[in-house]
């Protein structure tokens, strides 16, 4: 008979006795901070908090933020609490703007990853005879690597196809049977369209489930993905920061991502106030490494606005559900005073039938205003079908995106493949008041 659970002692814990493994494991890990780290010692003596005495989970308040910033000042070795020795592996993110995040494990942390990962992907039905096509990047980034030990612990077959090249993607797909796609969400649309214009019927297909994570997407885009591709699109989160994919991730029931709290411990705050939220709250998501040997952090703001919900899982699972990501807080876009995230347009769009899940935000200041367009692409049958008309389809477009955030947003209707493609990371927002060019 087969198992329901990877690590069901782990996965169905009740609730007192996660709060308790937790208040055990953080304690550890405060020790090892601030045996080993100069500036966590500096921070917890600053707080006041003696880690040999510490007992509650209450009084995690006490403890210090660690922010991305954090990461790039210490740079590149400044937070690894183990000696060089004793690391494995070294990630980091690209470092466009100043310092990257460098990020370090020892051989049980990796052995940790794997095993989390194979939790996730064996939540999601991904079993031992499945052919998984990991076209997530590998090399620094944690994407490619960190699915990849998970995968091949769970058993399954693993096709390093990494990003790009995507007719040869898809060529594999069908050559090898591929029964499972691990990527961005964004490309795996791109899949779609690419695999469309060389006339692939997906449905004829054995892929199954797609694993998408690296980027925040909308129930919108999941919809949309579900109907081109034939499968079930599943939700997986991490930050490198943290540990990489896996920190938590949907089952196959999809109503909320199962945080792994026997690793992290997870808090909802208030971002401006920084301070915790109760149960159903909209705030900031905060983790706190547990089990981390080579560079666990404290408190760290992922800026990733979510909603916490501690009720059992109908799987049966008992950890923390976070809600999907709605949305960074640095990436909230202030328009003339109104707060606009990009997930708000996307879930417009998305119900809009005649257009392509293809679009950019452009945001500029003329005359000392904020303005703010909006790039869609739209289908050549429809862009042909409605060149006569295309103000009144903007005009509808505009009103419902008014209706939506409350501010007007210029919709600009553009030919198909205008829009610059990803095969990692999409980008979404062009902010020229920042300097930057499209």
């Amino acid at each position: 008979m087969e198992k329901f659970y990877w690590e069901e002692e782990y996965e169905t814990l009740p609730r007192e006795k996660i709060r308790s493994l937790q208040a055990e494991r953080l304690k550890k890990t405060l020790i090892n901070v601030y045996e080993n780290v100069k500036f966590y010692k500096n921070k917890l003596d600053d707080a006041g908090v003696n880690p040999y005495k510490f007992k509650n989970l209450e009084d995690i308040e006490k403890l210090p933020f660690t922010t991305k910033e954090d990461l790039r000042l210490n740079y590149p070795f400044g937070l690894f609490a183990k000696p060089l020795s004793e690391i494995v592996r070294i990630h980091s993110s690209s470092g466009t703007t100043g310092n990257p995040t460098v990020v370090s494990y020892t051989k049980n942390d990796i052995s940790m990853w794997g095993g989390l990962i194979a939790r996730d992907l064996y939540s999601t039905g991904v079993r031992s005879q499945d052919i998984i096509q990991n076209s997530y990047g590998y090399g620094l980034f944690t994407g490619g690597l960190g699915l990849h030990y998970g995968a091949e612990l769970l058993g399954a077959t693993v096709i390093p196809s990494s990003g790009g090249l995507t007719e040869r993607q898809i060529k594999i797909m069908q050559d090898y049977g591929s029964t499972v796609i691990c990527c961005t969400p964004s490309y795996a649309l791109y899949i779609a369209e690419v695999g469309k214009e060389l006339g692939i019927d997906f449905a004829n297909m054995p892929l199954r489930i797609g694993i998408f994570g690296a980027e925040p997407w909308t129930e919108e885009m999941r919809k949309e993905i579900e109907a081109r591709l034939f499968i079930d699109a599943i939700d997986i989160y991490g930050l490198s920061e943290i540990i990489g994919p896996g920190v938590s991730c949907e089952c196959s029931l999809k109503c909320g991502l199962h945080v792994a709290e026997d690793h992290f411990l997870p808090e909802i705050i208030d971002p401006a106030a920084t301070k915790p939220l109760p149960p159903g709250s909209t705030g900031e998501i905060v983790f706190t490494s547990l089990t981390k040997e080579a560079m666990p952090l404290i408190r760290y703001r992922t800026r990733d606005l979510s909603i916490l919900d501690d009720l059992p899982c109908q799987c049966g699972r008992t950890h923390s559900r976070m809600k999907k990501p709605m949305g960074r807080t640095d990436d909230m876009l202030i328009i003339r005073g109104v707060n606009v995230f990009p997930s708000q347009i996307e879930e417009v769009l998305m119900q809009v039938k005649e257009i392509e899940p293809h679009y950019l935000i452009v945001v500029d200041r003329q005359n000392y205003l904020d303005t703010i367009e909006l790039w869609v692409e739209v289908s050549e049958d429809v862009f042909a079908e409605k060149i006569n008309d295309l103000e009144k389809f903007e005009s509808s477009i505009e009103n419902k995106l008014y209706g939506a955030t409350g501010i007007n947003i210029d919709v600009k209707l553009k030919e198909p493949k205008t829009i610059k493609r990803s095969e990692g990371k999409a980008k979404r927002v062009i902010d020229r008041r920042k300097g930057e060019k499209i």
